[in-house]
């Protein structure tokens, strides 16, 4: 596995994540999340996990929002994208690209 040292930051550091490359090509990134709004899109499906703290997603075309906690996880189809939103605390993650 390659560990990629420098971090990709978003959103003026609200949002920061690193890299994992795994020898079968595959990809995650591990990261942090701090309060507030935000908005992804995707080229590639992805499988969110919550790692630790809360938030509250919304897909791309669903006007439905969904809690999300550590242990839970919700997927993003390719080509579109997500809300989210982290109230309090740090919400912590991993990006599984599928």
């Amino acid at each position: 596995m390659t560990v990629v040292a420098k971090a990709n930051v978003y959103f003026d550091g609200k949002v920061i994540s690193h890299t994992l490359l795994f020898p079968d090509a595959s990809k995650k990134t591990l990261g942090v999340i701090y309060p507030g709004s935000f908005h992804f899109k995707t080229g590639q499906a992805e499988r969110m996990e919550i790692v630790s703290g809360n938030c509250i997603v919304t897909l791309d075309g669903e006007s439905e929002s969904e809690d999300y906690a550590a242990t839970q996880h919700f997927d993003v189809p390719a080509n579109s994208g997500f809300g989210i939103e982290v109230k309090k605390g740090l919400c912590e993650y991993i990006c599984s690209f599928l």
